[in-house]
């Protein structure tokens, strides 16, 4: 995995194109006949998946080569991207500071407790992914724990655990490091992620802001008197190693994309495994960094990054599966005579923000519902819009995914934390929030595409 990434940070660098034009396609596939055998059933399903299409495409496209030479690019692109973020996850780990930064938000008073939360999952999820689910729901879990009386433990858990995942979609939108806006990013080359940010924050508020502002409204009523909790026992401070970690990462990304014209997740992949050593050498004592960065590195190499080979062969596969599905579907859906392009564009747009999340009550995870549905789109300029209010529905869509699917890693995450099921998550915690984003986003997308 390490030399795959190797190339992908080459490749989208512009350096030795021809090399890492072959080598990528070549080493994903040995990387997933690797990983295929190590996983369980279900993931090994996706790899046959892939090598039915293959063939399909092998038998009826005649540029069939080039079409898989690209899915398996996608495939490579997902996987060094997994692996850069990992770094930073395995280095905020063993960091005490992070911790406190989690256990102050968690420890907040009911009156801020909600939006601390949500506003804290995205700061995290910037530099946890999805660890930043695992960190502060464990934090929640020990802190709503203290409390002796059931009722009151239960809601607490539950606004807590909702605030977290929240806080995490909504920052899917925006934010360089997500999987949304990289892959949306490679689908619709013309609409960069610097263009579509300020768009794309607006949709982030308005999935953070409807949790918060619902959490509000329709808090639960309880039989007995609510109980005085005291405060967070470090203040607001603890939250500046955070902040400025995250203010290294934007400024470096930012400083290489203006500097050498590279992709903004291009520098991320960069960036993050550079930063993410740099820390685990400075939480080292002195005289013993750098042995301390080569043992890290050696281990997230040989140990952790092999741990995730169910999420890897998952997310690569899903990559591929959508990228070649879509080439066999355009020419089988031109066939059948359906023209996307007589529907009013306005309709293609929102209907983008609510077949994400649909599709991912079918168990489609949203890089394969997205790579499967994007090349059948008419182009931006067709529909008379710009190519960002494509990528700002899209991301949109993903968004409520995270939060309505049973089947994303949030979903089931935040299950296992409560102690139900992510069915449950998704559809009953989840499902009118769900609803009433998807109308609010609705608008968004509608106003952004056809009036600013």
């Amino acid at each position: 995995m390490g030399l795959l990434t190797g190339l992908v940070m080459l490749r989208e660098w512009g350096l030795l194109p021809e090399v890492t034009r072959i080598a990528a396609p070549v080493l994903v596939i040995l990387v997933t006949a690797v990983l295929g055998l190590q996983v369980r059933k279900g993931r090994q399903g996706f790899i046959v998946v892939a090598l039915g299409l293959s063939a399909l495409a092998v038998a009826t496209l005649p540029d069939w080569g080039i079409i898989i030479e690209r899915g398996l690019n996608t495939a490579a692109f997902i996987a060094a991207f997994f692996t850069a973020l990992a770094t930073l996850r395995n280095a905020a780990d063993s960091s005490p500071a992070i911790r406190r930064c989690g256990r102050f938000l968690s420890q907040q008073p009911p009156g801020r407790r909600y939006a601390a939360l949500t506003v804290g999952g995205q700061l995290f999820a910037l530099v946890l992914n999805y660890g930043s689910i695992v960190l502060l729901g464990s934090l929640a879990l020990a802190n709503a724990g203290q409390e002796t009386n059931p009722e009151i433990r239960y809601h607490r858990t539950r606004r807590m655990l909702l605030a977290i995942q929240r806080g995490f979609i909504s920052s899917l939108a925006w934010s360089p490091l997500s999987f949304a806006v990289a892959i949306t990013s490679a689908l619709i080359p013309q609409a960069t992620w610097l263009r579509a940010l300020l768009p794309c924050l607006v949709t982030g508020a308005i999935v953070a802001g409807t949790g918060w502002l619902m959490d509000t409204v329709f808090k639960p009523r309880l039989s007995g008197p609510r109980p005085i909790q005291k405060g967070p026992e470090d203040s607001a401070a603890t939250l500046l190693p955070l902040l400025f970690l995250l203010l290294i990462l934007g400024g470096s990304v930012g400083l290489l994309h203006f500097l050498f014209e590279v992709r903004v997740v291009g520098a991320v992949i960069v960036v993050v495994p550079l930063i993410a050593l740099v820390w685990v050498g400075l939480q080292a004592a002195r005289g013993q960094r750098l042995r301390s960065m080569g043992s890290r590195a050696r281990g997230y190499l040989g140990r952790d990054l092999p741990g995730y080979r169910g999420e890897l062969v998952l997310l690569m596969m899903a990559g591929f599966i959508g990228t070649v599905g879509a080439q066999l579907l355009v020419p089988r859906v031109e066939a059948m005579g359906l023209d996307l392009g007589a529907l009013p564009p306005w309709l293609i747009l929102i209907s983008l923000v609510w077949i994400i999340p649909l599709a991912g009550q079918l168990g489609m995870n949203p890089i394969l519902a997205v790579s499967l549905i994007a090349p059948l789109l008419p182009s931006a300029e067709a529909m008379g819009v710009t190519p960002v209010a494509v990528f700002v529905a899209i991301t949109a869509g993903w968004s409520l995914s995270g939060a309505s699917s049973p089947f994303t890693a949030t979903t089931l995450l935040i299950g296992s934390f409560a102690g139900i099921s992510a069915t449950r998550v998704g559809i009953q915690w989840n499902g009118i929030y769900t609803l009433t984003c998807a109308v609010a986003l609705s608008a968004w997308v509608w106003v952004y595409a056809f009036v600013l």
